[in-house]
């Protein structure tokens, strides 16, 4: 009898078994997840506030450490992707009226911009042309003519393939009474970090890019002068999710019992676990190694087919993800179509203000291999061989 009153039926795609291709994605992320990995999101569910998830919490808080190189207490995975992980880092520092200064030279920095405007605050901003990172004379120039309570820089700008260098930015930052909030989503793990050292306030970065993990979870760290203004505050964080006295809380970073917050990805927390595991495995001296050689071995080839590379000083290019620009005469389009067709092999066109500009191919972490080199330029040669529809 109930049937009858159904006015949709069950969809005929959901009747037949899933069916996801074998690909190699040689895009800025995410990219391949180790069987290793793999077998820890296919675990049991166990509830959200067991002990043993509450150790593999544990255990993910210490990793992250490891591989941001800090000691702050305040340090955890939010329970959401990269972009998550931005608008905690500026839900949290910023309250309506506070001043941030943003350094743009790709996406990132116009997507923290734009998330900084819709929380009120008083946003100025940066500017380099794509391609291109900021110098400390930059830095200082921005922060003495706007006075700002944080900076907000990209350190692997995933857009333009652009490593921005960090030295000295913390102690500039402090000198001008401001905090420094850096994004890692594109390098964590493939470029060396120093949070401590390099007197970075705020730290964020993913789980899908080199620690190999699904998308979904974003490590996240603060400094001690960081952690004092969030206790600041004169308000509380327009968003309870993000919201990082609760987090911290559910995360044992307070030192209270901790309390449910919200019900938190746990299979995902297994793979960032895992991913973590391997990193510390591996050693991250010999992670940056290893990104950087697969990279000049990339860059080397793409010189040798002829190709210009979008990052001009070798020194700022991102070991990660390379960019380069598009042939004359060619869509970019049809030549990620044609690797991915012919070749399996995803690489990406721009974003933002590279969007049609560059071809973007990611390296990171097992999937930053020399044998992975040789495929993806292999299947290059052979697209600007066959694509001859695209010519002009």
């Amino acid at each position: 009898m109930a049937t009858s009153l159904l006015r949709v039926p069950p969809p005929q795609e959901l009747l037949r078994p899933l069916a996801v291709p074998e690909r190699l994605l040689l895009g800025p992320g995410p990219s391949n997840v180790p069987s290793r990995i793999q077998a820890a999101s296919g675990r049991q569910l166990l509830g959200h506030m067991h002990p043993e998830v509450l150790q593999v919490m544990d255990e993910i808080k210490a990793g992250i450490q490891y591989a941001f190189q800090t000691q702050n207490r305040l340090t955890l995975a939010i329970s959401g992707s990269g972009h998550c992980a931005m608008e905690a880092a500026l839900f949290n520092l910023l309250e309506q009226g506070d001043t941030l200064l943003v350094a743009i030279n790709g996406i990132w920095g116009q997507r923290a911009a734009e998330i900084a405007r819709r929380l009120g605050a008083n946003v100025y901003e940066l500017l380099k042309p794509p391609g291109e990172y900021f110098t400390p004379q930059d830095i200082e120039q921005g922060l003495v003519q706007h006075k700002p309570l944080v900076l907000f820089i990209t350190h692997g700008e995933s857009s333009t393939g652009v490593l921005q260098p960090l030295e000295g930015l913390g102690e500039l930052c402090h000198r001008h009474g401001c905090l420094l909030l850096v994004d890692a989503v594109a390098s964590l793990g493939g470029a060396p970090i120093f949070m401590d050292q390099q007197e970075i306030d705020l730290l964020y970065s993913g789980s899908q890019k080199v620690l190999n993990a699904p998308p979904g979870t974003a490590p996240i760290s603060f400094s001690e002068r960081a952690r004092e203004k969030l206790l600041k505050r004169k308000t509380k964080p327009l968003s309870f999710y993000l919201d990082m006295g609760w987090l911290a809380n559910y995360w044992g970073c307070d030192g209270e019992p901790r309390r449910y917050h919200h019900t938190a990805p746990i299979n995902s927390f297994f793979s960032l676990r895992e991913g973590l595991a391997m990193l510390a495995e591996a050693g991250l001296e010999s992670s940056w190694e290893r990104h950087q050689a697969n990279c000049t071995q990339l860059c080397q080839g793409l010189l040798d087919m002829g190709l210009e590379l979008f990052v001009k000083e070798e020194k700022a290019r991102l070991p990660t993800i390379t960019t380069v620009r598009v042939p004359e005469g060619y869509s970019c389009k049809d030549i990620t179509a044609f690797l991915m067709d012919n070749h399996g092999v995803e690489i990406a066109g721009g974003l933002g203000p590279t969007a049609g500009k560059v071809l973007r191919i990611g390296l990171m972490g097992c999937n930053s291999t020399g044998e992975n080199v040789e495929r993806v330029l292999r299947a290059l040669q052979d697209a600007l061989k066959r694509c001859q529809r695209s010519r002009l």
